[in-house]
C-alpha cells in the first residue's frame, strides 16, 4: 500500500480516519496504524485542539534523528533526498520526508513534487511521505511541520527528512528544526560572496557539491573549501568542521558518502552533548511559537467580534495599544 499524504488530505481512508475519537486514534497510533498517523499530522495542519489530548495520551514523544535539506531551487534536494531514501531502505531502515511546498494563495494546497520525484517508494510500507505547504513561511518550515516530526517519531520513523521550499535567506530556519543540516549546492551556481551573504557557512553540518557530473565542481568543492578555513580558521578540537561531499544524485553517486557524514554527525552531537542541547533548544523555540500562535488567533477573534474596538483601531490608528489591551483580556 502506497502512503502518499498531502497537504490537508489523507490519500487513503479519510472517513475511517475523521470518525475517529481521541482515545480511539491514540489507541491505533499506539498500535502502529499509519493512517492514525496521518490523521494525527492532518489534525496539526488545522491547528485541531485535540492535538493536545493525543500528544498527552501518547506519553512518549519519540527522538527521531532529523536531517534537513536546504538549498537554492535547481540544486537537486528532491533528486538527493530520494537517493538518500533507496540507500536508507537497502539499509532497512524506516524512514519518513516531510517535504514542504509553497502554498496556493488561492486553496492552501501545497505543489507536492515530491511525489513525481519520489515515486519509486511509493509501494514500500516502511517510508512515509508527507507533502506539506509552507503555510506563509518563507523558509518553508511551518509550525505544523515542527509537530509532525515529533508524532513521526512517536511512531517509530528514524530518521526523518526535511526537504524545504528553498526560496532565500529566511530558508536557513531549518537548522533550528534539524540536528544536522545539509546544505545542498551545485557548481557555477553564483559566486562565494552570495554564500557567505546567505550565512551559509555558519548553519551548515554538511556541504553537498551535488551535480558532480558537471563541469566546475572541482573548482566549487576547492572554493568552498578555502572559505570553510578562513570562516574558522583555530577553531576548537572539539568543534564540528563541515565534510564536502561531491554528488550526483541523478547517477547515485557519493550517496554513501552523504549517509556516513550524517552518522559522524550526529555521533558528534551524542558525544559533545549538543544533541541534548539542540533538544531543548528546539522545545523552547516551538514553544515559543505555539504562544505566538495562539495569541494571534485570540487577536483575530477579538478584532472580528468587535466592531467597536475596530473602528477606535481606525480612528486612533494605535495598533500596539490595541494588540496589548486585546491581550490583557483574554489572560
Amino acid at each position: 500500500m502506497a502512503w502518499w499524504l498531502c497537504s490537508d488530505t489523507i490519500s487513503h481512508g479519510a472517513g475511517w480516519a475523521s470518525e475517529l475519537s481521541g482515545s480511539d486514534l491514540a489507541e491505533r497510533f499506539r498500535s502502529g496504524d499509519v493512517r492514525a498517523l496521518a490523521r494525527a499530522i492532518t489534525l496539526v495542519e488545522k491547528r485541531d485542539p485535540s492535538v493536545r489530548d493525543l500528544e498527552a495520551a501518547l506519553k512518549d514523544p519519540g527522538q527521531a534523528y532529523v536531517v534537513g535539506f536546504t538549498g537554492a531551487p535547481g540544486t537537486g534536494k528532491s533528486t538527493l533526498v530520494d537517493a538518500l531514501l533507496t540507500l536508507l531502505r537497502k539499509l532497512d531502515r524506516s524512514v519518513a520526508v516531510i517535504a514542504t511546498d509553497p502554498n496556493s494563495p488561492f486553496t492552501g494546497g501545497a505543489i507536492l513534487g515530491d511525489r513525481i520525484r519520489m515515486q519509486r517508494h511509493a509501494l514500500d510500507p516502511k517510508v512515509f511521505i508527507r507533502s506539506m505547504g509552507a503555510r506563509g513561511h518563507l523558509g518553508g518550515l511551518s509550525l505544523a511541520a515542527r509537530q509532525a516530526v515529533r508524532f513521526l517519531g512517536a511512531f517509530g520513523f528514524d530518521p526523518v527528512i526535511l526537504e524545504t521550499v528553498g526560496v532565500g535567506q529566511s530558508e536557513l530556519e531549518v537548522a533550528a528544526v534539524a540536528d544536522t543540516t545539509v546544505v545542498v549546492l551545485t557548481p557555477n551556481l553564483g559566486d562565494g560572496v552570495q554564500m557567505i551573504k546567505a550565512g551559509i557557512l555558519e548553519i551548515a553540518d554538511i556541504f553537498v557539491v551535488n551535480k558532480a557530473d558537471l563541469e566546475g565542481h572541482h573548482r566549487a568543492v576547492t572554493e568552498l573549501r578555502g572559505m570553510l578555513s578562513l570562516s574558522n580558521p583555530s577553531g576548537s578540537r572539539k568543534a564540528w568542521r563541515p565534510p564536502i561531499i561531491a554528488t550526483s544524485a541523478a547517477r547515485r553517486e557519493g550517496i554513501d558518502e552523504l549517509w556516513e557524514a550524517i552518522l559522524a554527525h550526529r555521533r558528534h552531537l551524542e558525544s559533545s552533548g549538543r544533541a541534548q542541547e539542540l533538544a531543548q533548544k528546539r522545545l523552547r523555540d516551538e514553544t515559543a511559537e505555539v504562544a505566538a500562535e495562539i495569541a494571534r488567533e485570540r487577536v483575530r477573534a477579538a478584532l472580528a467580534g468587535d466592531p467597536d474596538l475596530v473602528d477606535r483601531l481606525l480612528a486612533e490608528g494605535t495598533p500596539y495599544a490595541t494588540a496589548e489591551e486585546i491581550l490583557d483580556r483574554t489572560r
